[in-house]
Formats: structure tokens, C-alpha cells, sequence
């Protein structure tokens, strides 16, 4: 039940990160949410990142839920797992560094953000 709970929590979440990059692609004044805040408005190189956080956000949306059994494997469970102690330790890393972001946004949205998904990554690895 936690791992379900967790799973769908973490998706959720990647799932709106995903729809924030997306707009920031499309040149949103949104960038204070990330990249330290340095621009309002993407530069496109800087876009390109953001469309491989896309990428990077939905694979780990569908790892996440195939760890807490809500979708089909594509992977083999130990595989699932370890990928989501892979994300999980992402997320840590990516918490401490939204924690020292001189852009406020991003230290007091994004941070405890990710902070959420490491757990929600850790707890559905761990009850697999």
C-alpha cells in the first residue's frame, strides 16, 4: 500500500516537472524554477536541457510506477529497483543543490520537490 501511495506520489510530481520544462521550452518566463534561476526565459541551448529532463522525467514517472506495480514491467523487479536507488540518490543530490540555488523559486518550490521524490523513490525501492 505505501509503495502504491509513494509511486503514484512520485509520478505525479515528475509528471508536473515535465509539463514545467515543456512550457520552459516554449519560452515561458519560468526559468527562476531552475538552472539556478539565471534566466527568466530559456536561452534554446538551454532548452535542449530541458527537453532532455522531458525525457528523463517520464522514464523515471514510468520506472517509478512499475516499482510500486502500477504499470506493466519493462524491466526485469531488480533492474526497477535499482533504477529507482539510481533516481533516489539523483533527487538527494538534486535536493542539496536547490537547497544552495541563489534563485529563490528554485530553493523554496523545487527543493522540497525534490526532496519528496528521493523519498518516494527510496520508500518504493525498499518495500519492492
Amino acid at each position: 500500500m505505501l509503495s502504491t501511495v509513494s509511486s503514484i506520489i512520485g509520478a505525479v510530481l515528475l509528471l508536473a516537472v515535465a509539463v514545467m520544462e515543456i512550457l520552459l521550452i516554449f519560452g515561458l518566463p519560468l526559468g527562476e524554477f531552475t538552472m539556478g534561476g539565471r534566466y527568466k526565459v530559456l536561452p534554446p541551448m538551454y532548452r535542449m536541457f530541458a527537453a532532455s529532463s522531458v525525457i528523463l522525467q517520464l522514464f523515471g514517472a514510468a520506472m517509478i510506477l512499475q516499482g510500486g506495480g502500477l504499470m506493466n514491467m519493462w524491466f526485469a523487479g531488480k533492474v526497477i529497483k535499482i533504477i529507482c536507488f539510481v533516481f533516489a540518490g539523483f533527487f538527494a543530490v538534486n535536493t542539496v543543490m536547490n537547497i544552495i540555488s541563489p534563485s529563490k523559486k528554485e530553493k523554496y518550490v523545487m527543493t522540497p520537490l525534490a526532496a519528496v521524490e528521493a523519498c518516494c523513490f527510496a520508500v518504493t525501492a525498499f518495500l519492492m
